[in-house]
């Protein structure tokens, strides 16, 4: 998770505090407190539930959404065939995805009201597929004061999914794609992460 963050929320229930918001600064810290609680638990383990992850993923975007005044919404969708509580993912996978779009794609956009994002999880086969689909700008290369590429979430992410997908032969991949309406405008975008659909009963051994 990119400090940024944690700072940035710890300053906006400072911002509540003084502005004797009350009950915005309590809802604030609460679900600050309990990410903070599951990304720590979440830290060192190779394996989660996807309820788990889910749960720390949600607490993130809404506190997101506080902060930036409801300037998009969010779904999360599961098909029936996916069992969240038997289904195991590697943990802090979507997140940075999740921050990319909120970040780079949905703030950015021109009218700083209306974003969408969705993330539909489903089974293609035997393969879990989680999606993320978003109306936000199509963004560009982060690029540091020399004109390099910066490192972000999104390529620790990668990075940890590929070794992941090594170690326990998930056959993971990652998919980025634009979307486009009927006149070729550009609509938004979507990003699917998929690999072998692991359950706990079968727990993954590694090769």
């Amino acid at each position: 998770m990119d400090p940024h963050f944690i700072f940035n929320s710890l300053n906006a229930i400072h911002h509540y505090i003084l502005t004797t918001s009350t009950d915005m600064a309590s809802l604030y810290l609460t679900r600050f407190a309990r990410l903070m609680r599951l990304m720590i638990g979440n830290f060192n383990k190779e394996w989660v539930t996807l309820q788990e992850d889910l749960e720390a993923l949600e607490l993130y975007i809404q506190l997101e959404q506080l902060r930036f005044d409801q300037q998009f919404s969010y779904q999360v969708r599961i098909v029936q065939d996916v069992n969240s509580h038997s289904t195991l993912i590697p943990p802090l996978i979507i997140q940075p995805y999740v921050q990319y779009v909120i970040w780079h794609r949905l703030l950015m956009r021109p009218e700083k009201t209306g974003g969408r994002l969705v993330i539909h999880i489903g089974k293609d086969h035997n393969r879990l597929c989680i999606q993320l689909e978003d109306n936000g700008i199509q963004a560009s290369e982060l690029l540091d004061d020399t004109g390099e590429r910066q490192a972000t979430g999104i390529d620790i992410a990668a990075e940890r999914l590929y070794m992941m997908s090594e170690k326990y032969q998930l056959k993971a991949g990652i998919q980025a794609q634009q979307l486009f309406d009927e006149a070729h405008r550009p609509t938004g975008n979507r990003l699917t992460i998929s690999m072998e659909h692991m359950l706990s009963r079968h727990m993954p051994v590694a090769v």
